[in-house]
C-alpha cells in the first residue's frame, strides 16, 4: 500500500512537471489571462446577474470588454513607442542629432570648479560609451519594429490563446477557484487565505500601478511636449513604465531632463519641469499609491519596491506583478507559521 501511494505521488509530480514544461512557452499568455480574469471578475459577476441564463454571452461580453479597454489601447501605445524610438534612432544615425556636440556643450555649461574635476576623467571614453548605449537603444526599437512584423503570427497566437483562456476563466471562474483550493494540500482556512491574498495583490498591483503609470506618463509627456523636449511621447511612455518602481520611477526621466535644461541655460523651463515633477508627478505617487496598492496588499513600500525591481530583473515586465505577489504570499505563509507556533 505504501509503495503504491509513493508511486502515485511520484507519477503525480512527474506529470505535473511535464505539463508545466509543455505550457511554459505560453506562460505569459496564461498568466495575463488569469490577471485579467481576476481584475474584471467583479464586473463580469454583474453581467452574469443580468444574464443568468446566458453564461457564454456574459463571458464573451467580459472578454470583449478586456479587448477594448486594455489590449487595443496597449497595442496602440506599444506601436507608437516603437515608431518614436525608431525615429529617434534614425535622427541620431543620420547625424541630425549630434551627440558629441551635445556632450561638448554640456561640458562647457558646467561651472568652472567642476570643469577642473571633469578634465581628470576619461570624458571621451564616457561620451563614446553613452553614445553607444543610445545608438544601441535606438537600434533596439528599430529591430523591434522589424521583428514585430516578422513575429505577427506568434503575437496573434499568444493573444488568441490568452483571450480563449480568459473566456473560460470568466465562464467557469467559480468552479476553477474551488478546484484550486481543494487541490492545495493545506487546510481549507489556509487555502482561502492564500487565494484571497493572491486575488487582492493581483488586483491592487495591476489596477493601482496601471492608474499611477498612466497618470504619471500622461502628465510627464504633456509637460515634455509643452516645454519642447522631444520625443515627448517616447519619454512619457518610458515614465509610465518606470513609474512601476515606487518613489523613484518617473524621476529617472524628468530629473536628468531638468538638469539638461538648466545646464543649457533654460532655467525657466527647468524650474517648471522640477515643479511639475515634484508637485504633480511626485504627489500622484505619494497620494495614490498607498490607497491603491499598499492598503490592499498590506505590504510596506520598501517591500513593494524591492520585490518589484527583483521581479522585473528576473522575469521581465511580468515581474511587476509576480514580484509583489511572491512577497505577499511569502509574508502570509510566515504569518500563518508564526500564528500556529504561538498556539
Amino acid at each position: 500500500m505504501f509503495i503504491q501511494r509513493l508511486s502515485f505521488y511520484l507519477l503525480l509530480v512527474l506529470v505535473t512537471i511535464a505539463f508545466f514544461a509543455i505550457i511554459l512557452p505560453f506562460y505569459s499568455a496564461i498568466f495575463w489571462a488569469v490577471v485579467f480574469a481576476i481584475i474584471f471578475f467583479p464586473v463580469h459577476r454583474r453581467l452574469e446577474s443580468l444574464l443568468p441564463r446566458h453564461r457564454n454571452v456574459a463571458a464573451a461580453l467580459s472578454t470583449l470588454m478586456c479587448v477594448c479597454l486594455v489590449i487595443v489601447p496597449g497595442l496602440i501605445v506599444l506601436s507608437s513607442l516603437v515608431q518614436e524610438g525608431n525615429h529617434l534612432y534614425q535622427r541620431i544615425n543620420n547625424g541630425e542629432i549630434d551627440l558629441r556636440q551635445i556632450f561638448e556643450r554640456l561640458q562647457g555649461a558646467v561651472p568652472l570648479f567642476l570643469q577642473e574635476r571633469i578634465k581628470t576623467l576619461d570624458l571621451r571614453g564616457l561620451q563614446d560609451r553613452i553614445s553607444s548605449v543610445l545608438v544601441q537603444s535606438g537600434g533596439f526599437f528599430a529591430g523591434r519594429a522589424l521583428s514585430f512584423g516578422q513575429n505577427t503570427v506568434q503575437v496573434i497566437i499568444s493573444l488568441s490563446l490568452m483571450l480563449y483562456l480568459l473566456f473560460f476563466m470568466f465562464r467557469d471562474g467559480h468552479f476553477l477557484a474551488k478546484t484550486v483550493r481543494r487541490a492545495i494540500p493545506i487546510s481549507d482556512a489556509h487555502a482561502r487565505r492564500f487565494t484571497s491574498k493572491f486575488t487582492s495583490v493581483v488586483r491592487a498591483t495591476v489596477r493601482g500601478n496601471v492608474i499611477i503609470a498612466a497618470l504619471q506618463g500622461s502628465i510627464g509627456g504633456a509637460a515634455f511636449w509643452a516645454l519642447g523636449i522631444e520625443p515627448a511621447l517616447l519619454w512619457g511612455v518610458l515614465m509610465s513604465f518606470l513609474s512601476l518602481l515606487p518613489a523613484i520611477g518617473a524621476a529617472l526621466i524628468w530629473v536628468p531632463a531638468a538638469i539638461y535644461l538648466a545646464l543649457f541655460g533654460e532655467w525657466f523651463k527647468a524650474s517648471i519641469l522640477v515643479a511639475i515633477g515634484i508637485l504633480v508627478i511626485g504627489l500622484v505617487d505619494n497620494f495614490l499609491r498607498p490607497p491603491l496598492v499598499g492598503k490592499e496588499t498590506k505590504l510596506p513600500d520598501y517591500v513593494v519596491l524591492v520585490s518589484t525591481i527583483g521581479g522585473i530583473s528576473l522575469i521581465g515586465l511580468n515581474g511587476f506583478v509576480i514580484g509583489p505577489l511572491v512577497a505577499a504570499l511569502f509574508i502570509a505563509a510566515w504569518e500563518i507559521f508564526i500564528a500556529e507556533q504561538d498556539v
